[in-house]
């Protein structure tokens, strides 16, 4: 390869390794790739508040079944930070299943809120 390499001119160096379209004055005109970032949606913390009301283990039984990828650990969790500092983060999650777990935990006698994700 490296032979190869000296035996080319200097204008055929240019090109090596690189998109180019020779332009009409002979040297070599680099193509611009576009490339396309996607932006990330803003994302949501579902939050859990302390009640008076509700029994630890109906906290954990309904935070399991309103958001299916919390684990047993991960409910108690949730459920001992809001107890314990008043509120719990549940998950940080996109704004349309935010708002469904948010509105089922309320609609399960559970007091819930969002708020962006900073």
């Amino acid at each position: 390869m490296m032979a190869a390499l000296h035996s080319m001119h200097r204008s055929d160096l240019a090109m090596v390794g690189s998109t180019s379209s020779p332009s009409p004055g002979g040297a070599a005109v680099l193509d611009k790739q576009t490339e396309r970032v996607r932006k990330q949606s803003p994302r949501y913390k579902v939050l859990l508040h302390n009640d008076p009301v509700n029994t630890m283990e109906y906290v954990v039984t309904t935070l399991r079944q309103v958001v299916p990828q919390l684990s047993e650990q991960d409910a108690m969790a949730v459920m001992l930070e809001a107890h314990n500092t008043g509120v719990g983060l549940v998950i940080v999650c996109d704004l349309e299943p935010a708002e469904f777990y948010c509105e089922t935990l309320k609609a399960k006698g559970l007091t819930s809120t969002l708020e962006p994700e900073t």
